[in-house]
């Protein structure tokens, strides 16, 4: 698929199917799909650091299959996690997902992120035979370097298959030197592989739940607390001076950037996917003025390595990972 196959707007899974009746999700669901965000990204949440029982994936299958609405009106994405693997092949970790969710066919895999050395040929290769055997239309990977990922893409090519079309990169008005940082710059550039922003409300604080006590991602780089205190500062741009709310301004800012393909937020109830709904207008009219408007935002600038994995060293990303 190419840079403008997949939805703008695309659905997380984590926390978001298991906060919310049955009923709710099957609504949200049908809104999402008609509302511009047709493309969910599903994984199981039961191994390495998000070993959380959770039935989210389950819960997604119910939800979508009672929906009603026909199969190709939606672009499905399955997470596949690097945490066990190789003990555990990509085919088994994708059997268990398909069992569980009800699904079969899948336009898209995210390959989960990792610490320490990686196999890339031994990956890629068993991505291909998911690719074979029309289980995934194509795929990705989850915070992978810069460098990994051409890796990746230059494993692809030797075997004759398709390199990522997605990198799922943690991108926000105050995370920005990855995903915008000279490595990334230069793949873009020469492999066409496009960006899906991820993280982009930090856990809900920069859609305006400054108090936000639920589990967040990794704090690349210690600078969640500024996070936190600048976010007032950007609720009031967006109200002010582009009639907005803070979460349509998150994720307008990353919608406006050409090299996104896709942005992938989270909510929990229908109020906030129609408000985030709001951001596909907002980008299109004032995207470059806005970007503009909160340059001041950026907070990783020069904090973080912008080559390396989740914007941090491979050394810090394992002291910071709960053991498997």
């Amino acid at each position: 698929m190419t840079h403008t196959s997949w939805s703008r707007l695309a659905l997380g899974s984590w926390h978001t199917w298991d906060r919310m009746p049955h009923d709710e999700g099957v609504d949200l669901f049908r809104a999402a799909v008609t509302g511009g965000a047709r493309l969910f990204d599903v994984g199981s949440y039961n191994m390495g650091p998000h070993e959380e029982g959770s039935e989210t994936d389950v819960l997604f299958g119910a939800i979508a299959r009672d929906s009603g609405l026909d199969r190709d009106a939606w672009q499905l994405c399955w997470k596949l996690w690097l945490w066990t693997w190789p003990a555990e092949p990509l085919a088994v970790q994708l059997d268990r997902l398909e069992q569980r969710a009800g699904y079969d066919r899948a336009e898209l895999a995210i390959l989960g992120d990792f610490v320490g050395e990686l196999d890339v040929e031994r990956v890629v290769g068993e991505v291909g035979e998911l690719l074979r055997d029309g289980r995934i239309g194509a795929w990705g990977v989850n915070n992978w370097s810069a460098q990994d990922i051409g890796r990746a893409d230059d494993a692809a090519r030797a075997a004759g298959l398709p390199g990522p079309a997605l990198a799922q990169l943690k991108y926000s008005v105050c995370r920005r030197s990855v995903a915008e940082g000279a490595p990334w710059r230069a793949l873009l550039d020469e492999r066409g592989i496009a960006i899906q922003a991820s993280d982009v409300f930090e856990g809900g604080i920069l859609a305006g739940g400054a108090a936000a006590t639920r589990r967040i991602g990794m704090d690349t780089g210690a600078i969640r607390e500024q996070i936190r205190a600048g976010a007032p500062a950007l609720a009031q741009i967006a109200r002010d001076e582009f009639g907005a709310t803070p979460g349509q301004l998150a994720l307008a800012f990353c919608l406006a950037n050409p090299d996104v393909a896709s942005v992938l937020f989270g909510v929990s109830r229908r109020a906030q996917l129609d408000d985030n709904l709001g951001a596909l207008a907002l980008a299109a009219e004032h995207g470059p003025a806005l970007r503009a408007r909160v340059e001041d935002h950026w907070l990783d600038r020069g904090v973080v390595d912008p080559g390396a994995s989740w914007g941090t060293t491979r050394e810090e990303a394992v002291a910071a990972t709960p053991p498997r």
